[in-house]
C-alpha cells in the first residue's frame, strides 16, 4: 500500500470505474484532476457530485490536461493508444488502471477470475461459496462494482474476489492474485487487440507477479495457448476442462470429477444444480478448485454452488408460450458466447434446426463465418440488427436464412410470429450492445419487455 497523500493525480475517464477512483484518491489525500472525452447529462451530475469532493472534473476533453502530475489512472474502457493516454505518457507520468489502484489501496488477499467467457458467473459462484463457508469476500471488479468502491472494506475480508478484464489487466503494475483463475482464450475486442495472441497475453498478465506458492487454475485449452506463445505460469497450477480427460478436473456426463492425487473421484453432479451446458461445467470445476486450494470444507463448497441460480441475461429463460421457449443470452458478446449458447439449448424433434436467433450489434472485429456449419443444425432463421447486421448476414446466409431488423421488438415479434411448438427464440447478439443500448443489461431488459408484447400476441392477447 503506498501512500497517496499531497500527490497530484489525473483521472483519465469518468465511468464507473473512474468515478470510484476518483473518490478513493480524495479519501487517501490527493489532489484530483479527472477528464472524460464524452459530455453527456449523467456526467455532468457525476462532475458536478466529484468537484463538491474537491475534484477538478473537465468533460468533452480532447487531449490530456497540463499536469505536473505525480500519476495518471486510466478507466478501462479507454485504450492505452488513445490520445488521452499518450498525451500523459509522453510526460512521463507513471500510468495505471483503476484495478491497480484499488489493488494497492486493498488489505486483504485477492482471488482473480479472467477469461473471454464465464467471469461473471464464476466470480459469483466463488463468492457465494466462500462467503456460505463463513468466511467474508465481496466480489469486485469487472462484475460492476470497482476494486476502488470496495478498497476501504478489505480490512475486514478474508478474500478480494475480483473479475478481471483484459483492459483492466492491461494496466496492472503489481497485481498479484493469490488465487488466479483462467476460463478460456477466444476471439474477442478484436477491435481492440491487433492479434489474439495480444489478447491472450493480456489475459496472462493475471499471473505476471504470482510466485510459487500462489495458485493459477487454468482450463487445459487456455494453457495450452499460453504455452504456445511461450508465456510463463510462475504459480502452482491445477487444470479443468469439459472436454480433455487428462485435465486435473474434468466433465463426465453431468458429473465434475477430479483426478487429483489427494481429492479423487466425482465431485458433483449438475443434475442436482441449476447450471446446464459444458460451459458452466467449467464455471463450476473452476469454483471447486478455489474452494480447494482455499481448504474449505467440500460438502459446503456443494451446497453453495448447487443452489447459485442462473443470472440474468445468461441463457435466461424468460418465457413459454404455446410451446415456445424465449431466452435472454444478452451477455454473448463474442461468436464463441453464441456457439455455447446455441450448444446448451434443447434440440429440435427429429433433430431438425428449432432456434430463431435475434444476432447483432457493435462491431468488435470478429469473423462470424466459422459459426456456420453449427447454425445449419441448430437455426431455422437469423434475426440480424444493429452495425453488424450486414456483415453477419453474409457470413451466415449460405447456412441459415437471414433477415435484417431495425429494433429488437421487430425482431422479436417476427421471430415470435415465425415460431411453432418446439422452438426457441434466442437473443445471443454475439457483439457489444453499445450501438444501439447502453449496455448488454439494458439490451436484455429491452428484449424481456419485447418477449412480454410477443408473447401477449401469441397468447391472444391475454397476459402470460
Amino acid at each position: 500500500m503506498f501512500s497517496l497523500a499531497q500527490k497530484s493525480v489525473v483521472v483519465l475517464g469518468l465511468g464507473t470505474s473512474g468515478q470510484a477512483a476518483c473518490r478513493l484518491l480524495v479519501e487517501q489525500g490527493a489532489t484530483v484532476t479527472a477528464v472524460d472525452s464524452a459530455d453527456s447529462a449523467a456526467l455532468r451530475a457525476e462532475a458536478d457530485a466529484l468537484r463538491k469532493l474537491g475534484v477538478a472534473v473537465t468533460l468533452g476533453c480532447a487531449t490530456a490536461p497540463e499536469g505536473p502530475f505525480d500519476l495518471a489512472v486510466v478507466s478501462p474502457g479507454i485504450a492505452t493508444s488513445s490520445t488521452l493516454v499518450r498525451g500523459v505518457t509522453q510526460r512521463g507520468v507513471p500510468l495505471i488502471g483503476e484495478l491497480e489502484l484499488g489493488y494497492q489501496q486493498s488489505r486483504c488477499l485477492t482471488i482473480a477470475i479472467t477469461g473471454t467467457n464465464g467471469k461473471t458467473t464464476t466470480t459469483e459462484l466463488v463468492a457465494r461459496m466462500i462467503n456460505h463457508c463463513h468466511r467474508k469476500t465481496i466480489a469486485a471488479g469487472n462484475i460492476g462494482l470497482p476494486v476502488c468502491a470496495v478498497a476501504s472494506q478489505t480490512r475486514e475480508l478474508d478474500f478480494l474476489t475480483v473479475e478481471a478484464s483484459s483492459f483492466q489487466l492491461e494496466t496492472t503494475q503489481y497485481f498479484r492474485p493469490s488465487v488466479a483463475v483462467l476460463l478460456n482464450i477466444t476471439p474477442d475486442h478484436l477491435d481492440r487487440y491487433a492479434t489474439m495472441g495480444d489478447y491472450a497475453r493480456a489475459k496472462a498478465r493475471v499471473f505476471l507477479n504470482q510466485q510459487p506458492f500462489d495458485w493459477a487454475i487454468i482450463q487445459s485449452e487456455a494453457l495450452a495457448q499460453l504455452h504456445a506463445l511461450g508465456v510463463k505460469v510462475p504459480s502452482k497450477i491445477i487444470t479443468f476442462s469439459a472436454t480433455s480427460r487428462t485435465a486435473d478436473l474434468f466433465y463426465d456426463r453431468g458429473l465434475l470429477v477430479s483426478r487429483l492425487d489427494d481429492w479423487c473421484g466425482p465431485l458433483l453432479n449438475m443434475e442436482q444444480g441449476q447450471l446446464r451446458g459444458p460451459h458452466n461445467a467449467e464455471n463450476l470445476m473452476a469454483a471447486l478448485a478455489v474452494g480447494r486450494v482455499l481448504r474449505l470444507p467440500l460438502a459446503q463448497v456443494i451446497e453453495a454452488l448447487q443452489s447459485y441460480p442462473a443470472a440474468a441475461h445468461r441463457c435466461e429463460l424468460l418465457a413459454e408460450v404455446n410451446g415456445v421457449k424465449f431466452v435472454n443470452d444478452s451477455k454473448a458478446t463474442n461468436v464463441d458466447a453464441v456457439r455455447k449458447a446455441l450448444l446448451t439449448m434443447p434440440g429440435g424433434e427429429r433433430g431438425e434446426p428449432n432456434i430463431l436467433l435475434i444476432a447483432g450489434g457493435k462491431d468488435k472485429g470478429f469473423d462470424y463465418h466459422d459459426l456456420g456449419p453449427l447454425l445449419a443444425q441448430r437455426v431455422k432463421h437469423a434475426f440480424l440488427l444493429g452495425e453488424t447486421r450486414e456483415k453477419i448476414r453474409a457470413a451466415w446466409g449460405l447456412f441459415t436464412p437471414c433477415t435484417t431488423v431495425d429494433s429488437l421488438l421487430e425482431a422479436t415479434l417476427e421471430a415470435a410470429r415465425k415460431a411453432v411448438p418446439g422452438d426457441v427464440v434466442l437473443l445471443s447478439p454475439a457483439c457489444s450492445s453499445f450501438d444501439m443500448f447502453q449496455n448488454y443489461q439494458h439490451r436484455g431488459e429491452v428484449f424481456r419487455q419485447a418477449v412480454n408484447v410477443g408473447a401477449r400476441t401469441m397468447n391472444g392477447g391475454a397476459p402470460v
